[in-house]
């Protein structure tokens, strides 16, 4: 559904990726060509790196484990994003928990997974860790041990949101927003007062908390309650803490981190999740702003992350209405200019 307000604005959205994909635009001419990029662009990135796709690039590298595969440049770049995302977290985020994912009942999309109370949860075993994956960049030539599979959904998905705000901002000329369920990208000339952006902290809220302004970069949140299931008897989530195989610890409702690029942002709100209370300390040495909301309701704010109930991100706030809400992660957002 399309947009069209008094700022010349435009938005749309549509499921993508197991969540809500939305685009801003400041200039609204740009939003047919900004809609094409962007699904274009998240239909490539489904199709390198799905683990809901036998017939996925992702699908194709972990049936192989063992065995060295050749890989398109896509998935280069994601597999890339998500090593680095392991080296720069020292593992807290790595691509080699598939398995303890997969162990978990997360081995379908999230829409059609059915709670499994009556179904054990399997013994947990450490990932094996990035180290243990063989890769040839120049080759493109990924080589994942036996026993091994990949996940690549701390780091793809805030991969694919970077490049369409890229391209369409290349494309148009016009400034973008691109909100993938939680993962915000920008690109270009933001609007006057940069984007107001909402946080929500419950799935159940029915109006945005504190709003923020950005005029560049990312923000992303993560969290622990909405892609979270039953199984065991017991409350499961996505986020697998590598040095364990379970879940995170449920420290933290949601972590909030803004960054120059979604993939960072991503990997350093994920991280905060697995690092549970150690977190505060490790973002703080990274520099980036961030806003934890602790499953009691208290907030920490790290580093420039403003004072609430308005601030900005590199500016102040300009208005109470947010162009787009965030968060929970993937929870539809909606999104208004």
């Amino acid at each position: 559904m399309t947009r069209r307000h008094a700022t010349h604005g435009g938005t749309t959205s549509f499921p993508a990726l197991g969540t809500t994909a939305t685009v801003l635009t400041v200039d609204h001419r740009a939003l047919p060509e900004a809609e094409r990029i962007l699904r274009h662009e998240l239909a490539a990135v489904d199709r390198a790196c799905s683990r809901f796709r036998p017939d996925s690039e992702l699908s194709r590298v972990n049936a192989a484990a063992g065995r060295p595969v050749a890989v398109g440049e896509l998935f280069a770049l994601a597999l890339q994003a998500a090593l680095r995302a392991a080296e720069l977290t020292d593992g807290a985020v790595d691509p080699t928990v598939g398995r303890a994912v997969i162990g978990l009942g997360y081995d379908r999309t999230f829409a059609v997974l059915r709670p499994q109370d009556a179904v054990p949860l399997p013994v947990a075993r450490p990932a094996s860790g990035r180290r243990r994956i063989a890769w040839d960049p120049r080759a493109r030539r990924v080589l994942v041990p036996r026993g091994t599979s990949l996940d690549l959904g701390a780091t793809a998905k805030a991969l694919a949101a970077d490049l369409a705000a890229e391209r369409i901002a290349a494309a148009t000329g016009s400034g973008v927003l691109v909100n993938l369920g939680g993962d915000l990208a920008t690109a270009g000339p933001a609007p006057a007062g940069g984007w107001a952006v909402g946080l929500a902290d419950d799935q159940a809220a029915t109006a945005p908390g504190p709003v923020v302004a950005i005029a560049s970069g990312a923000l992303a949140t993560s969290g622990t309650t909405v892609r979270a299931w039953r199984r065991g008897g017991r409350t499961v989530h996505h986020v697998v803490d590598p040095a364990t195989g379970h879940p995170a610890a449920p420290h933290w409702h949601t972590v909030t981190v803004a960054a120059a690029t979604c993939v960072d942002a991503n990997t350093a709100s994920t991280a905060a999740i697995v690092l549970g209370p150690a977190a505060p300390d490790w973002l703080a040495a990274t520099g980036l702003p961030a806003r934890l909301v602790h499953h009691d309701g208290a907030v920490s704010r790290i580093g420039a992350w403003p004072d609430e109930p308005t601030g900005a991100c590199g500016s102040p706030a300009t208005s109470t209405r947010p162009d787009c809400l965030v968060g929970p992660p993937d929870q539809h957002a909606g999104a208004r200019r």
